[in-house]
């Protein structure tokens, strides 16, 4: 993961770093560019750049042209894509500019020198700015009544003008005094020093170096949650993304009032030093010129600019926490060979059961009331659960932590200790769940079972196999981030979609068993695609090998080249259909083979972990002559030959299942020692699920005794830590944890 300091973030925002004077073409200077940012060769750049225009997708070039980008993964590929976009953008501006410029006949050398080496899109719409056609101000008032040669007077500043003497040459019906005339001239050079580009570039870097953003109550006494801002003041180059974003929230919902601020006379003093010459009339005049500028032209637009960049750059790193959250919580080691029993838990309506085969396949589903039932009536409702769960010879518990979860976990763990086999249960997010379960493709999947039994459903395959459940939910329903609802929805989409994408394609479906939902998310398939795919497995049985796939609807070889090696044919006849080695590397992988003293045949249903180690006593770089390919491609596949239709999953720890006595926020006490499972990663700390219905806090502060500037460093989504019990808030629900071992004595 790309991660980069909040406040330098915002200093590229405005100046980036690196310099370009050229005047040439900067389009063609874009891949040098990239090199220099991202601080890799020349010639990864340049075939990264190639394979996007050819339109592969980033996980098929992330996986299969290794040899051309040197092994870049999926994350700094999408950032290079991303960063190749908006430096495309920014050329075609400038281009539009430079056009609508020279068309006014004002184009000159210098200007087009300056527009040509802008780094960023705020520096070239500021040089745009004096030329771009205006709404009616009180200048262009002033410049329609022929006051514009009064403004050059006064700008002159000759200590032997006298202004209101050059002032009454213009006066007319519009202007009828030499006040309201000198006044239109001064109106003409504030709006001229407030589009200076030089200073809106100096007044920015001013605002960073200096400013400082404040917020106060609406409502001294108002009860809202944005108390800690209701007084609240600091240095815009340190303020971090999750306070900008909380203090924007407030503002919106009309809690909070946000200023930014400058210390008295900084902003002013930058327009006096530009362009007052003397002390002279002229040159106070021009003097209150600038002083209006800056109040009311120049600061109040960098000040929304910053505010804008401020947000931008808080909405891009909390998106990052999101992704990355994501990222884990969608890889999270599958539980296999296990017989689940969903729980979706209630009161009124009682607790929805779902239960599912090893395949997620439906065996049973019911309605048991064990939250709200007692004596005999609780015993009948306990009669259903126990009756599925021996009948079925269940398991693995997936209890959803929605309403009613405390009181159904209670049941069921005494419940399964009644069992004469070894079985246990765990707490599972069912956020998101209601969503799909309401959903049109839920309704497709399941048209048999209403909505609360399809929500059970779905929580006991969250537990069996995360990414394959959680990839038909939007990923925002899923509840793994900060202030998700408040992001730019087409950027987080965009992050967040490339995310399960990523996801999806590092672990591979199967084509036979596939859903649509995760077919859809395969690289080169869409969802006219994959839906075809379900079509034509169900018209014409399994799929036998990858070669059929051409027979699909609209599948033609571009969506081959892109899609096959992500797709697992289980039981074919070609073992190598069922691997992650490309139709493409087939006689690579052979020849592979042979060097290593093995057939196809000999990897067929079996793992052959002999492999690597030949190869290796081989030499891969003599290998990978043999073969014709690169010794990145001949290291993929021999992890493939050695283990053949594996899931990279599976060498994650299992998820935490729990079986013993479950526990009661009453029940923690401060140095109590326990084992727990990261939910949510945020900027200031964790939340980590120790059994007990809430979620307890490990601030960053708590995480380790090394200095960390976020968490992921230490911690992810899914990782099984053990922690130990700082405090206890009953009465509003909090534990504070740390992950630091308690010294001893």
């Amino acid at each position: 993961m790309i991660t980069c300091n909040f406040s330098k973030s915002l200093l590229y925002y405005y100046n980036s770093p690196i310099e370009i004077t050229e005047t040439e073409e900067l389009y063609l200077n874009i891949p040098q560019k990239l090199a220099a940012e991202f601080q890799l060769r020349q010639e990864q750049i340049d075939n990264t750049i190639a394979l996007l225009d050819d339109g592969k997708t980033i996980p098929f070039i992330a996986r299969y042209r290794k040899e051309r980008t040197g092994s870049l993964d999926d994350q700094v590929l999408r950032a290079i894509d991303n960063r190749l976009q908006y430096l495309r953008k920014l050329e075609q501006r400038k281009e539009e500019i430079c056009t609508a410029i020279e068309a006014q006949g004002k184009l000159t050398p210098e200007l087009e020198e300056k527009i040509r080496g802008a780094e960023t899109l705020v520096e070239t719409e500021d040089l745009y700015l004096p030329y771009r056609p205006k709404r009616k101000t009180r200048a262009s008032m002033a410049i329609v009544r022929g006051l514009e040669p009064l403004a050059r007077i006064l700008m002159a500043q000759n200590p032997r003008t006298n202004p209101a003497q050059e002032a009454e040459a213009f006066l007319q019906e519009e202007v009828p005094d030499t006040e309201a005339a000198l006044q239109g001239a001064m109106d003409i050079l504030a709006e001229e020093m407030a589009n200076d580009a030089d200073l809106r570039k100096q007044m920015r870097r001013l605002v960073m170096s200096a400013g400082t953003i404040q917020s106060r109550a609406t409502e001294e006494d108002a009860d809202t949650p944005y108390q800690n801002y209701y007084d609240y003041a600091e240095p815009v180059k340190r303020i971090v993304g999750h306070r900008i974003l909380a203090i924007d929230r407030g503002e919106r919902e009309g809690a909070l009032k946000v200023a930014v601020t400058l210390p008295e006379g900084h902003g002013a003093s930058l327009l006096i030093q530009k362009f007052v010459k003397n002390q002279s009339p002229c040159g106070k005049l021009v003097q209150t010129a600038a002083e209006d500028a800056f109040q009311r032209l120049l600061f109040p637009a960098v000040e929304r600019e910053t505010r804008k960049a401020l947000t931008e750059q808080a909405a891009t790193a909390a998106i990052g926490v999101f992704s990355s959250n994501l990222r884990q919580l969608l890889m999270a080691a599958p539980l296999k060979n296990r017989i689940v029993l969903g729980v979706d838990p209630g009161y009124r309506t009682g607790c929805k059961l779902a239960v599912v085969d090893e395949t997620g396949k439906v065996l049973d589903t019911g309605v048991a009331h064990i939250t709200v039932s007692k004596g005999a009536s609780l015993e009948r409702e306990k009669d259903v659960i126990r009756k599925m769960l021996r009948k079925h010879h269940v398991t693995a518990v997936a209890i959803g932590n929605g309403t009613a979860s405390r009181e159904s976990e209670a049941v069921v763990a005494e419940l399964l200790k009644e069992l004469p086999y070894s079985a246990a249960y765990m707490v599972v997010s069912e956020a998101g769940a209601s969503v799909y379960s309401a959903s049109k493709l839920a309704a497709e999947e399941f048209p048999e079972y209403d909505v609360s039994l399809r929500s059970a459903v779905s929580i006991a395959r969250r537990l069996q196999d995360p990414l394959a459940e959680l990839v038909k939910i939007d990923p925002q329903a899923i509840g793994v981030g900060q202030y998700q609802h408040d992001m730019p929805k087409a950027e987080l989409s965009a992050a967040l979609d490339g995310v399960v994408e990523d996801c999806v394609n590092h672990v591979g479906v199967d084509l036979n068993t596939a859903s649509f939902s995760l077919l859809s998310h395969i690289a080169g398939i869409n969802q006219t695609i994959a839906k075809n795919i379900v079509t034509y497995r169900t018209e014409n049985g399994a799929f036998t090998d990858r070669k059929q796939l051409k027979k699909v609807a609209k599948l033609g070889p571009k969506a081959f080249e892109q899609c096959a090696g992500f797709l697992r044919v289980s039981g074919a006849k070609n073992p190598l259909d069922n691997t992650a080695v490309h139709p493409e590397s087939y006689g690579a992988a052979e020849q592979i083979l042979q060097e290593c003293g093995f057939r196809l045949a000999d990897i067929a249903g079996q793992d052959r972990s002999e492999i690597g180690a030949i190869a290796k006593q081989h030499g891969i770089s003599a290998i990978a002559k043999k073969a014709g390919v690169g010794e990145p491609t001949v290291r993929d596949i021999l992890k493939e030959l050695e283990k053949p239709g594996r899931d990279p999953r599976d060498e994650l720890p299992p998820p935490l299942l729990r079986s013993g006595d479950i526990m009661e926020l009453k029940d923690l006490k401060p140095g109590m020692e326990l084992v727990g499972t990261v939910r949510n990663v945020i900027d200031f700390g964790c939340f980590v699920d120790v059994g007990v219905h809430e979620d307890g806090l490990v601030h960053i502060s708590q995480i380790c005794d090394r200095f960390i500037k976020h968490p992921l460093e230490a911690v992810k989504v899914g990782e099984v830590v053990k922690v130990w019990v700082l405090d206890v808030d009953l009465k509003r629900k909090r534990i504070a944890l740390t992950m630091k071992p308690p010294k001893k004595g």
